[in-house]
C-alpha cells in the first residue's frame, strides 16, 4: 500500500486545461476564501485559445501555452509539457478538462489528478469529453451519472478512483441539462480529492484508493 504524505504547507497546483476554465476559476474562489488550503502555481494550456488563460491572466496566475496541434505527436507534445512543467514548483497537476494526452514519464506518479464527467468505468476514455460523455449517459437510458475524480496514469480517465458523486438524470433531459448537475457535484468533488491529499489522507491499494483517518 502506498500512502500518500502529509504536506506541512497548503498545496501547490499545476492547473492543466483546454478550455473555458470553470475548474479552474473554482480552485481560485475556494483558495481564496480558504474552503481550500491550495495555490494555483501555473496554468498550462493545450490550446492558445483556452479562456482558461484569461481566468489565469486575470487571477495573477502565472500561465502557458502547450499547444497540442503544433507538435507532431504525442511524444513531442509530452517532451515541451515536461519540460514547461520543470520552470515550476508545485505539488500537484490537476487536469481541468484536459483534453491532450499525458504521460507522467515517472515523474508524477500519484502526483497528478483528472476529473471525469461521468462514473468511471461508464462513458470514459478516448473520445468521451464534453457534451458527448452526457450525451451517452441520455442515450444509454442510465438513471444515474455523475462524476469521478481519480489518480492520472498514461491512460485516459483510467486511474485509481479517489472520489465519485452522482446526480439523477431526469427524462427530460438534455446533455446541457445533465452537464450543469454534474458540475454541480465536480465543484465539490475536486476541492476535496484535492485537499485530502494535502492532508496525506490517501492510501493507493492496487486499483483501490482508501481514504484514512
Amino acid at each position: 500500500m502506498i500512502h500518500i504524505p502529509r504536506l506541512n504547507h497548503p498545496v501547490r497546483l499545476a492547473v492543466l486545461l483546454s478550455g473555458s476554465g470553470t475548474t479552474l476559476e473554482n480552485l481560485l474562489d475556494r483558495s481564496a476564501d480558504g474552503r481550500l488550503r491550495a495555490s494555483v502555481r501555473v496554468v498550462i494550456a493545450s490550446k492558445s485559445n483556452a479562456y482558461g488563460l484569461e481566468r489565469a491572466r486575470q487571477a495573477g496566475v502565472p500561465h502557458a501555452v502547450v499547444e497540442r496541434k503544433a507538435l507532431p505527436d504525442a511524444d513531442r507534445f509530452n517532451d515541451a509539457l515536461h519540460a514547461e512543467l520543470a520552470h515550476h514548483e508545485f505539488d500537484l497537476i490537476v487536469m481541468a478538462g484536459f483534453l491532450s494526452p499525458i504521460q507522467l514519464r515517472g515523474r508524477y506518479t500519484h502526483r497528478a489528478m483528472n476529473i471525469h464527467p461521468a462514473l468511471i468505468p461508464a462513458f470514459s476514455g478516448k473520445g468521451f469529453y464534453g457534451a458527448r460523455v452526457h450525451e451517452a449517459a441520455i442515450a444509454a437510458g442510465v438513471k444515474l451519472s455523475g462524476c469521478t475524480v481519480h489518480f492520472a496514469d498514461d491512460e485516459y480517465d483510467h486511474g485509481p478512483i479517489i472520489l465519485q458523486g452522482s446526480v439523477p438524470v431526469l427524462d427530460d433531459d438534455d446533455a446541457s441539462q445533465l452537464a450543469a448537475r454534474v458540475h454541480g457535484v465536480e465543484n465539490e468533488l475536486y476541492p476535496q480529492a484535492i485537499q485530502l491529499w494535502g492532508d496525506g489522507r490517501l492510501a493507493i491499494d492496487g486499483r483501490r484508493v482508501r481514504i484514512l483517518p
